[in-house]
């Protein structure tokens, strides 16, 4: 008999990320309010009671996607290995990493709209309970080590990170395939970015 690895799911976490999988796959094909439990039943191949053993409702399950799917466990490492001597080199690399990977998973965006539109950001405290604990060490080992900051506040620092890449990646999405994308330079993430670092006014220095 083979012996389960430590880190395997066991058969109840599997159950609930089929069921979570599913339910992605309907939200974004339907919309949220347009797909019911039934559905996800239907369409996960698991039983409607087995499906209410993990989650007593729609909202919750939406809830367990929201924490379960985030994919800061698959960028978070990435972050932690940006490079740059300064604090604006190894934020400009972190930027551009976590930019980079959310646009590989649009499906995320897309749930954490409907999160904004039909819950009012409702789920934010249970997403944040579960991810702050690993990231807001990762903005205070910045500010602790990166002198060069205007920002001491870890919170803020890692407030204004993510809007800075929630705010770019949902112009991008409305933009895309628009007049206004075609007028856009090629290098415009770096641009983006260089804007949150800097703002958009010159320095005396620059003239």
């Amino acid at each position: 008999m083979p012996v389960k690895s430590k880190d395997a799911p066991t058969k109840g976490e599997t159950t609930r990320l089929t069921i979570e999988d599913a339910a992605v796959e309907l939200f974004m094909a339907n919309g949220y309010h347009a797909t019911s439990m039934r559905q996800i039943a239907e369409h996960s191949g698991i039983a409607l009671g087995g499906i209410y053993n993990h989650f007593s409702s729609k909202e919750e399950l939406f809830e367990g996607i929201i924490v379960d799917k985030h994919p800061y466990k698959k960028i978070l490492p990435l972050v932690l290995e940006a490079q740059g001597d300064t604090a604006e080199d190894f934020l400009k690399n972190a930027m551009q990493i976590v930019i980079t990977e959310l646009g590989r998973e649009p499906y995320y965006l897309k749930l954490m709209m409907i999160e904004f539109v039909e819950f009012n950001g409702g789920h934010g405290a249970a997403m944040l309970k579960e991810i702050a604990p690993t990231v807001l060490p990762v903005f205070e080992k910045v500010i602790k080590t990166r002198k060069d900051l205007r920002v001491t506040n870890p919170a803020m620092l890692m407030r204004s990170f993510f809007g800075m890449v929630v705010s770019y990646l949902i112009t991008e999405m409305v933009i895309s395939n628009s007049v206004i994308s075609k007028l856009l330079p090629k290098n415009s993430m770096e641009i983006y970015v260089d804007i949150f670092l800097h703002g958009i006014i010159k320095t005396k220095d620059e003239g």
